[in-house]
């Protein structure tokens, strides 16, 4: 049968489970995003047709993308009220682990002042996941800043790093990793550094190719400093970080500079920051979406099909050598702390996650020490600047019906898959 032969790859202790980002679920935060987005919620909605029409599934979005409303987290999905029931739905799904957020700009909300009540309500959401049985894995950082460490320029000056080690303390002392053993320090630094400060859509929108290297590189002192706070304070925990990972390929194999260009943004995207913290992760933490095929000097040319709602090429069976590549890399234990798709119809899900499980088996097979598979994402969230209505969630949220929560016909046959899995391991004790 098959599951006896994935319970024969897949070890027994792996973990299966979902990601979640604070700001993108819990409702009522107040950060740099959610000021900007007050401020930009007009110009995006009114833009929509110029930066969107293009996308296949633009007639099916069109009305949501130009409602400035889309362009607001407000509530979210109410995730902050209703995080038990979601842990609830995590266990129906026979999932064992969360990758989640705590939100900065809660805990401290002016400069120096902590919030006692927002640090003993992440204390408690861990201790309601620990009574479910589900390990929890700590995201400290998803790109939202507290409004006033924006204001001092956020990470593009040297200066300010000191906040950010100040608010990692805190959160030691104050007991925060004490029933945690699996820490991620940051997510996706390239991502936010190119958004925020190449490319100059996110805020600040500081088009700035001098602040985009500096805010990098400062990125991965903001890593290596933590590492050395964290480990001092709990020599145990498991400390890594998520990076966004790309399958990047040339277009034509033996064309030399296709071949050379893919070197370069292999290197320049997946390898060079990791180059530097390489000594200061216990784990790396794999988010994947894209492959993406290389040709000329450093142009994308992807296939045009597949694509997900966003109008990204869907390629789920590249994960596999992006793990095998890491793994000879660095050699450190890897997990999938990300791998989705925005599938509002729930067409390609199932497969995007199945070729996934192939992908991973293929890299288990041959050495790879992989240990866990977070599915990005638990629920339907806002999806930063384009809003609410791309939808990655294992569970859709009814945000006109009461958040309620219907778990995707693919999230149960996932659910399914992980039962026979499990029984199958357990018929070889």
């Amino acid at each position: 049968m098959k599951e006896e032969k994935n319970a024969e790859i897949f070890p027994k202790h792996f973990f299966w489970g979902a990601s979640i980002s604070a700001h993108q679920v819990e409702g009522d935060n107040h950060n740099q995003w959610t000021v900007w987005e007050l401020e930009n919620a007009s110009r995006l909605a009114q833009t929509a047709h110029i930066r969107l029409s293009w996308l296949p599934t633009w007639a099916k979005f069109k009305d949501q993308a130009e409602e400035p409303s889309n362009y607001v987290s407000g509530e979210g999905v109410d995730h902050y009220r209703r995080y038990k029931e979601d842990f609830d739905l995590i266990k129906k799904l026979n999932l064992n682990s969360l990758r989640f957020t705590i939100e900065w700009s809660r805990i401290e909300p002016e400069e120096g002042k902590w919030d006692e009540e927002a640090i003993e309500y992440y204390k408690n959401y861990v201790r309601e996941l620990r009574k479910r049985k589900i390990e929890p894995f700590l995201n400290i950082w998803h790109w939202t800043l507290p409004v006033w460490f924006a204001e001092l320029g956020g990470f593009e000056k040297k200066a300010n790093l000191k906040h950010f080690d100040r608010f990692i303390e805190k959160i030691c002392k104050a007991g925060l990793l004490d029933d945690i053993e699996y820490v991620l320090t940051i997510n996706e630094p390239s991502n936010y550094a190119t958004f925020c400060y190449l490319l100059g859509e996110w805020p600040p929108q500081d088009k700035n190719i001098w602040k985009f290297t500096k805010v990098y590189w400062y990125m991965t002192k903001v890593h290596k400093r933590s590492y050395k706070i964290i480990k001092a304070h709990k020599p145990s925990i498991q400390v890594g970080l998520a990076m966004i990972l790309a399958n990047i390929q040339a277009k034509h194999p033996h064309n030399i500079l296709d071949e050379t260009s893919t070197k370069i943004m292999r290197y320049v995207w997946n390898w060079w920051f990791l180059r530097r913290v390489k000594r200061q992760v216990d784990f790396i933490g794999v988010n994947y979406y894209f492959s993406d095929y290389y040709t000329g000097l450093g142009r994308r040319d992807n296939p045009k099909v597949p694509l997900n709602d966003l109008g990204w090429y869907a390629e789920p069976e590249g994960l596999y050598p992006i793990l095998l590549r890491s793994w000879a890399k660095f050699k450190k234990p890897l997990f999938v702390s990300e791998s989705g798709i925005a599938d509002s119809d729930d067409g390609l899900r199932h497969w995007w996650i199945q070729e996934n499980i192939v992908a991973m088996e293929r890299a288990l097979s041959e050495g790879v020490d992989l240990r866990g598979y977070f599915h990005w994402s638990l629920l339907d969230n806002f999806e930063w600047a384009y809003g609410w209505w791309p939808q990655f969630g294992l569970i859709h949220v009814d945000r006109k019906n009461d958040m309620k929560r219907i778990i995707r016909p693919s999230a149960w046959w996932f659910a399914l898959w992980i039962s026979k899995l499990k029984k199958a391991q357990g018929e070889q004790e």
